[in-house]
């Protein structure tokens, strides 16, 4: 879920950091830039996890900072394909389920990623399973017994498996026009998103699989 990638970048320090120690400022001052933030084909950095190397502080004609080329370890989450994790289900809708896992929330499970039978229940606002059911559309699915439904309710922590990962680079700026015609800007999507399915025994909410469990066989804790 969690890898470290190497940054190489040139960082300033304010003349009201310099009595800090340099390594310090450093880390502090890269934490600032890239905290939280979306590097397109790596991920999204979460923090320094170490200084691999910095160069002589240099000052610059115009500004009074230190600026230093240097070398870093970040910590980024980007889950690689075919990794199985958990999260929560942030809602649902007739696409399919948005997830989270706490600090990032741009996880989605896609309608061709939901255990069949499936079907999106309005009332609800969520989806179910029906297994075993012979049931083919969503019609048919909603006339089921709701006893029988097995629910992705909100909330509830499921165990996913990430098929793919997307980068976007849309940038920011006024609609564009074609032949004199104004072309409507399609809304602006997410930097990184990830794609998952819990389409597979084992895959969905945790006490799904937890009560089917044979009698009398307990899970290895140990």
């Amino acid at each position: 879920m969690f890898v470290l990638s190497i940054i190489k970048d040139t960082i300033p320090v304010l003349p009201a950091n310099f009595g800090v120690p340099p390594q310090q400022a450093l880390v502090d001052e890269v934490n600032k830039k890239y905290a939280n933030r979306v590097l397109h084909d790596v991920g999204l950095c979460i923090c320094v996890f170490d200084l691999v190397g910095a160069g002589e502080g240099k000052i610059r004609y115009g500004d009074g900072c230190l600026w230093y080329k240097v070398k870093f370890r970040m910590v980024v989450f980007r889950p690689f394909p075919s990794e199985v994790i958990l999260a929560k289900v942030k809602s649902s809708d007739e696409d399919g389920i948005r997830l989270s896992v706490g600090f990032f929330d741009d996880m989605y499970v896609p309608l061709a990623y939901l255990p069949q039978p499936s079907a999106f229940d309005p009332n609800e606002r969520a989806h179910f399973w029906l297994p075993d059911s012979e049931a083919t559309t969503s019609h048919e699915l909603l006339e089921s017994q709701t006893a029988d439904r097995m629910y992705i309710d909100q909330g509830e922590i499921v165990r996913v498996r990430v098929e793919v990962d997307e980068f976007y680079d849309d940038e920011p700026g006024p609609p564009k026009a074609a032949e004199g015609v104004v072309v409507k800007r399609e809304a602006r999507r997410a930097p990184y998103s990830i794609i998952c399915s819990i389409a597979e025994q084992g895959l969905g909410p945790v006490p799904w699989w937890r009560s089917a469990q044979p009698d009398g066989v307990a899970m290895d804790e140990g």
